[in-house]
């Protein structure tokens, strides 16, 4: 876990219908081999077109698909297995929250430049890539690759459609959101941010109003029922009208393991 918090890991551009592809290929029972052969297919012509490099940016890419949803690190494994669940019995229109917390749990770098994102977009409505990449140098170093895998992020993020260009070079506005009423869903999205916290806890309301969730409009929910929605949480008293979550000791997803 430790690892997976200090590594950028997520440094290409990824669209969401990779991720979709990806996705779908495991639903319809798949072998990793065929899936691995179908994303290089898939990706032939939209990265490093013509290159036959063995870790060129098609074979990186192809690395984080693989990772999200076909074979996540060995404490992720039982959220992956129910985001793919709740991808068979959700509407397309409502995939992108499970797509964006799975890489946001898989690669805590993905959720790093959201909460950046998210927190700039609440206080000044726009946010500059420059601003973004500065704010994560004092976290993750002064490295070129820290700001260049910021900018494919943030990229990833136009793609997605949840941030929007401006008229102004490098600058960016809100772009789609989508609520997100379902017990369910807001468990394991729950649980999915915790996977890229330290401590794996967080009070609930500043979880469920996180800027590293800043596309999603989690509806706030009584302990009750996100509690009757998941075996990985755990939601105890923190003050008068405050409740702390954690992700529950002993669960093959908690962090010790």
């Amino acid at each position: 876990m430790r690892q997976r918090l200090s590594q950028i890991g997520c440094s290409q551009r990824l669209r969401l219908e990779w991720l979709a592809e990806t996705a779908a290929l495991v639903l319809a029972g798949q072998e990793k081999p065929v899936i691995q052969n179908t994303l290089q297919e898939m990706l032939r012509h939209a990265v490093s077109v013509g290159g036959q490099a063995k870790r060129g940016n098609r074979e990186k890419v192809i690395t984080i698909l693989m990772k999200v949803w076909v074979a996540a690190p060995a404490p992720l494994v039982s959220l992956q297995q129910r985001g793919l669940e709740l991808l068979q019995g959700l509407p397309p229109r409502d995939h992108l929250a499970i797509h964006w917390g799975m890489v946001s749990a898989v690669y805590p770098f993905w959720s790093a430049v959201a909460a950046q994102v998210g927190r700039l977009l609440r206080l000044q409505g726009r946010v500059s890539a420059a601003q973004i990449q500065r704010r994560l140098r004092e976290h993750y170093g002064e490295r070129e690759t820290v700001a260049r895998a910021a900018r494919r992020v943030l990229r990833s993020f136009v793609d997605w459609g949840v941030v929007a260009p401006t008229d102004l070079r490098g600058i960016y506005q809100a772009g789609r959101s989508l609520p997100v009423d379902d017990p369910g869903v807001i468990a394991w999205l729950l649980e999915a941010a915790l996977q890229s916290r330290a401590n794996g806890a967080a009070p609930l309301r500043d979880l469920l109003q996180s800027p590293s969730l800043f596309p999603l409009v989690l509806k706030p929910l009584p302990r009750q029922y996100l509690l009757a929605a998941t075996n990985s949480l755990e939601i105890l008293p923190l003050g008068l009208d405050e409740e702390l979550v954690l992700l529950k000791k002993g669960d093959e997803n908690a962090l010790s393991r």
